[in-house]
């Protein structure tokens, strides 16, 4: 964003619109974490999340697909915190909206790399297990209430 009173040797707090490229100084995460946000994973299933998968099994995401979608929420959350400043310091209101279009790109690109990794580890998985009919039925309820 061009900002008249922007001093370049000051760090820049504001939004940008690439808030989720891939680079990022946040730490990886030291093992392959599940998607969803349930803190502790369960012992039976060796993951937490919203969804069963039957009877016990055990589970990994890619660690890298993992540690790009965490760095790009990193990133996202800064971007939303810069826009709340934009809204307190009463800066223009087509600012503003330029700033939440690219944060909602952001959210959608990693929707999509989520759905992507889930294709890959979770419906494969579940394809090899024999319980894809449940696995999709749980895929097609979260794609309702996130396409809404």
């Amino acid at each position: 964003m061009n900002r008249p009173d922007h001093d370049p040797a000051q760090p820049d707090n504001h939004p940008h619109p690439a808030a989720d490229s891939d680079q990022s100084h946040q730490p990886a995460p030291s093992s392959a974490q599940h998607l969803d946000s349930n803190p502790a994973p369960s012992p039976a299933h060796g993951h937490a999340h919203g969804h069963s998968h039957g009877p016990s099994h055990s589970h990994t995401h890619n660690p890298e697909a993992i540690r790009k979608i965490v760095n790009r929420l990193s990133r996202i959350e800064g971007h939303v915190r810069g826009i709340k400043a934009m809204v307190q310091d009463g800066r223009d209101c087509p600012d503003v909206l330029i700033q939440l279009a690219a944060v909602r790109g952001a959210i959608d690109r990693v929707a999509r790399a989520i759905l992507d990794e889930h294709l890959n580890e979770c419906i494969v998985r579940a394809a090899r297990e024999g319980n894809i009919d449940a696995e999709l039925a749980e895929l097609k309820a979260a794609l309702d209430r996130f396409l809404i």
